[in-house]
């Protein structure tokens, strides 16, 4: 369910549907389909996905955290990596971390600033942003700032406090958070099925192969080992000795 075949049969209902657009272009539509990534542990992965895409003639966003512990937005390679998408077509955005942030007036400020500050970094406007782990209150919220669009503003998603069958939906939207498709699986039926539709993925879930969710943990975790053995090998001098004792490891 996690494989680029499956990823590549949800681009094409989206496709089919002639709907497919991002953030600003919907604003102004009365039938869309956004399709949006936020990058959790690996820009690797992310650029992965991105080249499916790329392959299909498809555009999406893709929204990068400032403050992570997995991956540094600003290095050399990721940032060159950010660069080539952005240059190819698809939309990058913030992944905005609330890290125990709570004065909705501190939250605005900060999210500007973080936009300011990469926008400057990557050399091209940064616009779009979304929530980490958005709380209720920062969903109830429905934070809009002057020329910067919200992934949860009500124009591109539903909030209730609790969502029933009942629930009458503005926004479908689709998540597989955890490695699970929460409010639905971006099929056929509820792809079309909606006027207005936002599906979410994370790019660390998606491979070739496809993997369930500890496989697919364990490997997200050998490609970071190795991408930390191939760094502190460029940055020491001293490390060459040892790089081939620890590439031949796994992570158990």
């Amino acid at each position: 369910m996690f494989s680029f075949e499956d990823y590549r049969e949800i681009i094409r209902i989206i496709q089919s549907t002639g709907r497919q657009c991002g953030y600003a272009d919907a604003l102004n539509r009365d039938r869309f389909i956004i399709m949006r990534h936020d990058v959790e542990y690996s820009v690797d992965r992310a650029y992965q996905l991105a080249k499916v895409e790329q392959s299909m003639d498809f555009i999406s966003t893709y929204f990068f955290q400032w403050t992570n512990n997995s991956y540094n937005i600003l290095s050399r390679r990721n940032m060159d990596m950010i660069k080539d998408m952005h240059e190819r077509g698809q939309h990058i955005g913030l992944h905005f971390a609330l890290n125990g942030m709570t004065d909705m007036q501190q939250v605005r400020k900060r999210i500007k600033m973080e936009m300011e500050i990469l926008s400057e970094m990557f050399g091209f406007e940064i616009t779009e942003f979304s929530v980490h782990r958005p709380s209720k209150d920062i969903l109830r919220e429905n934070i809009k700032l002057e020329g910067i669009l919200n992934a949860y503003q009500d124009d591109f998603f539903t909030f209730a406090d609790q969502i029933t069958q009942d629930t009458e939906l503005k926004v479908k939207y689709m998540s597989d958070a955890n490695h699970i498709w929460r409010y639905g699986y971006p099929d056929e039926a509820n792809i079309t099925g909606y006027d207005k539709v936002q599906i979410l993925t994370h790019p660390f879930a998606w491979c070739r192969r496809g993997y369930d969710n500890f496989d697919n943990y364990k490997a997200l975790l050998q490609e970071k080992y190795i991408e930390l053995v191939e760094s502190v090998d460029q940055e020491c001098k001293d490390f060459g000795e040892y790089k081939d004792y620890f590439m031949s490891k796994e992570v158990r």
